[in-house]
This record gives C-alpha cells, sequence and structure tokens, in this order.
C-alpha cells in the first residue's frame, strides 16, 4: 500500500463482526499480518458497543448474528458514521447482496471467502476511504455546484438546498463523479471502475443499488428524480443545470 494514497497500516483500525469465532480469528489473523489494528466482535450489539470510544476505518461484518443481525447494527452506524463497511455473508443470492447494499454495505463478499480478495478489497476501501472520506483532509476546498446541489470536496459534505445530507463514503465519490462531470452519461461499468476503482464485471445491480440510495437522499420525489437521471441502456448522469441559491 502506498502511503500517499492510504494511511499506514499499524494507524488503521478494522472491525470484524461475526458469530462464528474461527471466522473472527481467521479474518483477524489475516489483518494482523498485514499490520492493521483489529477489534473483535461476535455479535450486532458488540458491534456496536465495541465502537464506542473507538476510531473505527473499516468494518467487515457478517449477516446473520444474534442479539442484532449485521444489517440492522449496519443501518445503526450509518446515522452517524460513513467509514466503510464490507458484508461477509454465508447468502449468496444476488437478492441478498441488493439487500447488504442498500441497508448501506459498500462491498460484499460471500463465504468461503478467498483471503486474497478479502485483503484486496480491504486495502482498496481504505485507500479511497483515505483518500475521498473524512480521515485525511488536505486543507484545500472546492465547491462544486449544480442548481441545489453544492459539494465541499474538502469536507466531502453534499448539501442539498443547503441542507446537508448524509452520504456514505462510497455515495460521496459517485455524487463527487458525477457533479464534476454533470451531463455526461457513465454507464454502470465506468462508475465502478472509476469509484471503486476495480475492473468492473457484472455490476450492474451493486451500481444501481448505490444511485438508488443517493436518489432517495437527494430528490424531492425519487420517481421524479430532478437531479439523478437514468438514461435507459446507457446509464447515469446528474442534469447540468444553472446554480440555484436556497431560500
Amino acid at each position: 500500500m502506498s502511503a500517499e494514497n492510504v494511511a499506514p497500516a499499524e494507524t488503521a483500525t478494522i472491525l470484524v463482526a461475526d458469530d462464528d469465532h474461527e471466522i473472527v480469528h481467521a479474518v483477524s489473523k489475516l489483518l494482523e499480518m498485514e499490520g492493521y489494528r483489529v477489534i473483535c466482535a461476535y455479535d450486532g450489539m458488540d458491534a456496536l458497543d465495541k465502537m464506542v470510544g473507538e476510531r473505527i476505518h473499516l468494518i467487515i461484518m457478517d449477516v446473520m448474528m444474534p442479539r442484532l443481525d449485521g444489517l440492522s447494527a449496519i443501518m445503526d452506524i450509518r446515522k452517524t458514521r460513513n467509514i466503510p463497511i464490507i458484508v461477509l455473508s454465508a447468502k449468496t443470492e444476488d437478492s441478498d447482496k441488493i439487500l447488504g447494499l442498500s441497508m448501506g454495505a459498500d462491498d460484499y463478499i460471500t463465504k468461503p471467502y478467498n483471503s486474497m480478495e478479502l485483503l484486496a478489497r480491504v486495502q482498496s476501501q481504505l485507500r479511497r476511504y483515505m483518500r475521498l472520506g473524512d480521515v485525511l483532509q488536505s486543507g484545500k476546498s472546492e465547491i462544486v455546484r449544480v442548481g441545489g446541489l453544492q459539494f465541499d470536496t474538502g469536507a466531502k459534505q453534499l448539501y442539498v438546498d443547503g441542507e446537508p445530507i448524509k452520504l456514505t463514503a462510497t455515495e460521496l465519490r459517485i455524487v463527487e463523479l458525477l457533479m464534476r462531470n454533470a451531463g455526461r452519461i457513465y454507464s454502470a461499468q465506468e462508475i465502478y471502475s472509476k469509484c471503486w476503482n476495480e475492473e468492473a464485471y457484472a455490476v450492474e445491480n451493486t451500481v444501481m443499488v448505490h444511485i438508488r440510495r443517493i436518489r432517495e437522499k437527494i430528490e424531492i420525489n425519487p420517481r421524479e428524480p430532478r437531479y439523478l437521471k437514468v438514461v435507459w441502456g446507457v446509464g447515469y448522469k446528474i442534469e447540468k443545470l444553472p446554480e440555484t441559491n436556497p431560500a
């Protein structure tokens, strides 16, 4: 990992939550060998408790856990934090993946997992989060405006008609890409490759879920969007609109 793009591994703290103690142990050892600090949790409530007072940079979360399931835990985390969340689950159907992403996960990996793939996803999410999220800031800020949308590139904060909107790290990357290039249509594959920085393969559902969540947050009527448009059979764009001033 390059120090220019991601904080040194020893400063990155990862929370691993799974009710299978063997999986928690195996994933923890894998991450610790790469120099990460790991905090272990064994159900959703335990994960939320372990986050109190801790500076967590990434979460690996199982879905089916006692006391509080992983999806409910993710929804709770998303109320206050935009850190990357990777779901690691035995549920392999496309509908399960779509549900996980809809609840606020940034990525979804199925069990049994490939150790090298998991590490690559962790490094990729951390690299983007450290560069584009709220962990490292250069102090330089630019305001990108489209209609009533304003995106502060330094603070990584989107405003709609002057009101701050809470977005996940992945949603922020998509919004910044589309706002900086308002009017340009991007295919799902282009959005994925630019925002995930990975080769795009069968990514339509993944991108669609994130687009839908962004729409729900920025549009008055998501079914008749003013800003985030679908160009059927081609891709997605943010409509190029003149700047407006909030009342």
